[in-house]
């Protein structure tokens, strides 16, 4: 079941990163990110061919329910990926939102999705009035597994799809 909630997403900040929503006008960058086979390994997602597969990420998630914002270097605006929510529901009493995250490998290892999602969490529960943010990674991508345990994602027992599924209740 979706929800009929309408959120505004709006812009965030971090110490050192900007998050705005993506636009096409972001599609050339889109294209660079999402072409990096190592960034798209465990994504349900090919690396884009051209940059309209790139528009066409995007138009997604401009016409989902959900959002995907672009992380962005505050210092030198360097483009480093994307996260945001997608798949919001109402499932036993609960508004739910499935996130997601991804970041250009130039980036990984220096605590740049760390600093984002922990931001994206804080507006999930506050802005969103989410009650329970879950995600789920494939089992070889043991950065993802990582930060889910670092941002004190809680990890259920049984693998579903072959997917490990997490989830972070709203205190």
């Amino acid at each position: 079941m979706s929800s009929n909630r309408k959120i505004a997403f709006p812009e965030l900040e971090t110490k050192r990163i900007r998050l705005r929503l993506l636009t096409l006008a972001d599609s050339e960058k889109v294209y660079h990110h999402f072409s990096d086979s190592e960034v798209t390994r465990y994504m349900d997602i090919e690396p884009c061919k051209d940059r309209k597969e790139a528009e066409e990420i995007i138009q997604y998630h401009l016409d989902d329910a959900g959002c995907r914002w672009g992380l962005y270097d505050k210092m030198n605006h360097t483009f480093l990926g994307t996260c945001g929510f997608h798949y919001l529901r109402n499932t036993n009493d609960a508004f739910t939102a499935e996130v997601g995250f991804d970041l250009s490998k130039l980036y990984w290892g220096n605590g740049f999705m760390r600093e984002a999602m922990q931001t994206v969490i804080e507006f999930g529960f506050t802005g969103m009035k989410l009650d329970v943010i879950d995600a789920t990674v494939e089992p070889e991508n043991e950065r993802s597994i990582h930060l889910m345990n670092q941002l004190g994602f809680q990890r259920e027992v049984e693998l579903r799809d072959d997917l490990i599924y997490f989830y972070l209740k709203r205190v």
